[in-house]
């Protein structure tokens, strides 16, 4: 019987991927802590030294989650930005919609999201991606403006009010203190009133 080797090999197909995946059912299942190269290049059956390859350091691991989920996103939200045939109020519901989606089937991904384009190490990439999901609503915003569908104003202060209001639902369902199905069926009247306001008319 051949003698089998006592080491781990130090290949593996398609590493990164494997890494990323694993890494980030360790992020959903035991949180960012729990997080480490060593581990995962266990889990991926190559040896402690194979992930270097490819993450430097935990940290870029973590910048790399973090574009990972920001692509994901980006993807979601440009579909969403994208439908056919809807008014303005009817595509920043859809857009809502995306990105509440996104939030509850990765509340912990969306965390580390906005943790890491806060650091100063991130990539270009990173701030990039970054840039690129308020970009969606920022355009639709400046177009909604030039056909006369909602006040004037700097875009990008408006697109803060809009996220903030998107992302507080979806803290507030993500942490329980809101029903979810019950905020996705009021997502229309949510989406309204951010467009009308309070005030009586």
């Amino acid at each position: 019987m051949p003698r089998q080797p006592t080491s781990r090999p130090y290949h593996h197909g398609d590493l990164r991927t494997a890494l990323l995946k694993s890494a980030e059912r360790t992020l959903r299942e035991k949180g960012v802590g729990a997080l480490s190269l060593r581990e995962l290049a266990r889990d991926a059956g190559v040896s402690h030294a194979a992930p270097g390859r490819h993450f430097k350091d935990k940290q870029a691991l973590l910048d790399a989650l973090a574009l990972d989920g920001y692509e994901r996103l980006n993807r979601a939200l440009d579909t969403a930005v994208e439908s056919p045939g809807l008014d303005f109020e009817g595509r920043l519901t859809a857009l809502a919609r995306a990105y509440l989606g996104f939030a509850m089937a990765n509340p912990e991904l969306l965390e580390l999201m906005f943790t890491r384009k806060h650091d100063p190490d991130s990539s270009d990439l990173l701030a990039s991606a970054v840039e690129h999901s308020l970009g969606s609503i920022t355009r639709m915003i400046a177009e909604a403006q030039e056909q006369g569908q909602i006040v004037a104003g700097d875009p990008e202060r408006i697109t803060m009010a809009a996220a903030a209001s998107l992302h507080g639902l979806a803290t507030l369902i993500t942490h329980g203190a809101l029903p979810a199905e019950e905020s996705i069926n009021g997502l229309d009247e949510h989406v309204h009133l951010l467009l009308n306001g309070l005030r009586p008319r």
